[in-house]
C-alpha cells in the first residue's frame, strides 16, 4: 500500500454515508420503457432542483413494518427493508402505493386515496394504515437494479440501492409540493438528451442510471434481468464515483472507466484537486516520489503518448523509466524535472516509444552519468527496437534510492517477455505500485507481435505479475500508456480472460472457415474491432494462432 508520508494530499475523513433507498417507478409505453421522475426543491439540502427518482433516508420503523411486507424466498432483511423505505417514500412524495391485498388483488386507487401521505414519512404509521385496511406492502415486486455510494467529496453523502417496479395500474402520481415537484414520465435516452441539452438537471447516478437503463427493450426484460441474476439477489451494478478536474470543470467517473484508478491513487479521500488533462509540457505528480511525463507522441499505437515516470525525490535521487523516443523537447524535460541528479535510466523493453531517449537522456547528465538498465533486445527484434543497455538487469533485482533520513525506493525487476522477448516491468515496494511497461495498459490491450513477441510468454507474464500483485499488496499498475489503473489484480484478471475470449473467437473462425487463411479469419474474430485497426489486430492474431497450433500438437 502506498505509504501515507508519499500522499500529495492531507487525508481527510470522508462524511459517512446515510442509509437511504430509491424507487424507478417503470410503464411500457409503443416508444419503449418510461420512468417517473420529480423535480426536487430548489431549496433542498441535497441536488436543489435536480430531477430525481423518488426515494430517502431509511429509518427504524422501515424495519418494523416487515410485519405487513411482502418477500420473496431470495430477499435478504435488509434488502426487505431497503424495499419498505423506497415503497413508503413513494407513497409519501407522489402518492404510489405498491401493495396488495391478502388475496392478491392490487390496492384500488380508491383506497390510495383514502389513506393519509402526510403520516407516511412514518413506514410504523403507513403500516397501520394498511393493516386497516386489509393490505401488505408489495416488497417482493421490487428488485434492486444499482447500488450508489456519493461521492467522497460530498458533505452529505447516501447508500442507497435503486430499486425498480412497475408502476401500479389505474394510481395517478401527484406530487407532495414540499420535496419533490413536477412528476413526468419519460425515456431514459429522452431525458439524457434533455439533460445534455441544459433543460433537464440530473445529478451522475441518476444520469449514469438511465444511460444503462435505455439498454432494455421493457419492463419485464429489466426486471427479469434484476430478478434472475447468475449469483442471486443483488445490484447489476455497484458504484462510489470519483471526481477529478477536466478542462478545469468536475467531471465524474464510475469504476469501470480510465481515470478513476488514477483519482484513487492521487487523491484517495475524493479532494477534487487532479488534472486529468493529456499535456507534454510538465511533470504530473501522482505521489511525492512519483511523478509522469507524457511524450509528446500521441497516436493509434501510443494512445495521449508514452508515460516516462521519475521515482524518487530531491534528496535521493531519482530513476528514469521509459525516457520515451528521442524527442529533444520531452528529454530537456526530464532533465530539468529532476535537476540534473538522475541516479538510473530503466527501459521496460526496446520498442521505438520506450528507449530511444536513454541515451541522449544520459548525455545531458553530464555530472552524473547515470547507468541505462534494462534487458537487451533479441535478435527477433525489428530493426527499429535494437537496444543495448549499459547493464543487464537480472530477474528480481533491486534497484534502490536512499534519502538522507533513512528514506528508501526501491524498484524490482521482473522479467515479463510477451509484448516484447526483452520486456520488464518494475515494482516500487515501499508503495505497492507496478509499472507496467505496455504489457498492461489503460484503454486497450497489448499488440503480441511475433516473432519477438509471443502469446504463451505474454499470458504466463500475466500469471506472474498477478501472483506479484497478491504477494506485495499491489492496488495500482502504472502504464507506459494511459492512466493509471486500479485495482490491480482485476485489472490483469479482465485482461487474461480478454486475451483468452478472443483467441476462442480465432478458434471459433477456423472452425467455421477450416481451409481458410489468416485474412479470412480477421474479420469474423475480430468484428467488434473497427476495421481501420485491423492491420495491428493481424499481429496478435498471428501471435493467438501460434499459441493455438502449439496447443494442439501438445495435446
Amino acid at each position: 500500500m502506498v505509504r501515507p508520508a508519499q500522499q500529495l494530499h492531507p487525508p481527510r475523513e470522508p462524511a459517512p454515508p446515510l442509509a437511504a433507498a430509491t424507487v424507478l417507478l417503470l410503464r411500457d409505453t409503443p416508444e419503449g420503457i418510461e420512468v417517473l421522475m420529480t423535480r426536487r426543491s430548489a431549496s433542498a439540502s441535497f441536488a436543489p432542483g435536480a430531477y430525481v427518482f423518488p426515494g430517502g433516508r431509511i429509518d427504524e420503523g422501515d424495519r418494523a413494518a416487515h410485519r405487513i411486507a411482502l418477500r420473496r424466498p431470495t430477499q435478504s432483511e435488509q434488502q426487505l427493508t431497503q424495499a419498505v423505505a423506497a415503497v413508503r417514500e413513494s407513497f409519501e412524495e407522489l402518492g404510489v402505493l405498491l401493495a396488495r391485498h391478502e388475496d392478491g388483488r392490487p390496492v384500488s386507487t380508491e383506497e390510495v386515496a383514502a389513506m393519509d401521505r402526510s403520516t407516511a414519512a412514518s413506514a410504523i404509521a403507513l403500516a397501520d394504515q394498511c393493516t386497516a385496511r386489509g393490505l401488505r406492502l408489495a416488497t417482493n415486486e421490487l428488485f434492486t437494479f444499482a447500488h450508489w455510494i456519493t461521492d467522497r467529496d460530498l458533505p452529505k453523502r447516501f447508500d442507497v440501492p435503486f430499486l425498480v417496479a412497475r408502476m401500479p395500474e389505474g394510481q395517478t402520481p401527484t406530487a407532495d409540493e414540499t420535496e419533490q415537484f413536477e412528476p413526468c414520465w419519460v425515456r431514459p435516452a429522452d431525458a439524457l438528451a434533455r439533460h445534455k441539452a441544459g433543460g433537464f438537471l440530473m445529478i451522475f447516478p441518476t444520469v449514469r442510471t438511465l444511460e444503462r437503463m435505455a439498454a432494455y427493450d421493457s419492463v419485464d426484460a429489466l426486471l427479469d434481468a434484476c430478478a434472475h441474476r447468475a449469483d442471486g439477489e443483488g445490484p447489476l451494478f455497484t458504484s462510489c464515483p470519483r471526481a477529478g478536474l477536466l478542462r478545469g470543470q468536475e467531471a465524474r467517473y464510475m469504476e469501470h472507466e480510465s481515470p478513476y484508478g488514477e483519482l484513487a491513487l492521487v487523491c484517495p479521500d475524493g479532494q477534487i484537486v487532479h488534472a486529468l488533462d493529456w499535456q507534454s509540457e510538465a511533470p504530473v505528480p501522482l505521489l511525492k516520489n512519483v511523478q509522469r511525463l507524457t511524450a509528446p507522441n500521441p497516436g493509434a499505437m501510443t494512445g495521449p503518448g508514452t508515460n516516462s515516470y521519475i521515482v524518487g525525490d530531491a534528496a535521493s535521487g531519482y530513476i528514469v523509466i521509459d525516457p520515451g523516443p528521442n524527442d529533444a523537447g520531452h528529454i530537456e524535460r526530464l532533465h530539468r524535472a529532476t535537476g540534473d541528479d538522475i541516479r538510473m535510466i530503466v527501459c521496460t523493453h526496446s520498442h521505438a516509444d520506450h528507449s530511444p531517449g536513454a541515451a541522449p537522456l544520459q548525455a545531458l547528465c553530464a555530472a552524473s552519468k547515470p547507468a541505462i538498465l534494462g534487458l537487451a533486445s533479441a535478435p527477433t527484434a525489428r530493426a527499429s527496437a535494437r537496444f543495448a543497455p549499459d547493464r543487464t538487469l537480472q530477474d528480481q533485482e533491486r534497484l534502490v534510492l536512499h534519502g538522507p533520513d533513512g528514506t528508501t525506493h526501491t524498484l524490482r525487476a521482473v522479467h515479463t517477455p510477451g509484448h516484447a522477448a526483452n520486456h520488464l516491468c518494475l515494482v516500487l515496494e515501499e508503495d505497492g505500485l507496478l509499472f507496467s511497461g505496455d504489457h498492461v495498459l489503460n484503454g486497450s490491450t497489448t499488440v503480441v507481435d511475433p516473432p519477438d513477441g509471443n502469446m504463451n510468454a505474454y499470458l504466463d507474464s500475466l500469471d506472474r505479475l498477478d501472483a506479484l500483485c497478491a504477494e506485495g499488496e499491489v492496488r495500482f499498475i502504472l502504464p507506459a500508456h494511459g492512466y493509471v489503473l486500479g485495482e490491480a489484480r482485476t485489472a490483469i484478471a479482465y485482461l487474461k480472460a480478454h486475451r483468452l475470449k478472443r483467441e476462442a473467437k480465432i478458434a471459433a473462425a477456423m472452425q467455421r472457415l477450416p481451409q481458410g487463411t489468416p485474412e479470412d479469419w480477421l474479420p469474423l474474430a475480430y468484428d467488434d474491432v473497427p476495421e481501420r485497426m485491423w492491420p495491428v489486430a493481424a499481429r496478435s492474431l498471428a501471435a493467438h494462432l501460434e499459441r493455438i497450433r502449439q496447443l494442439a500438437q501438445a495435446r
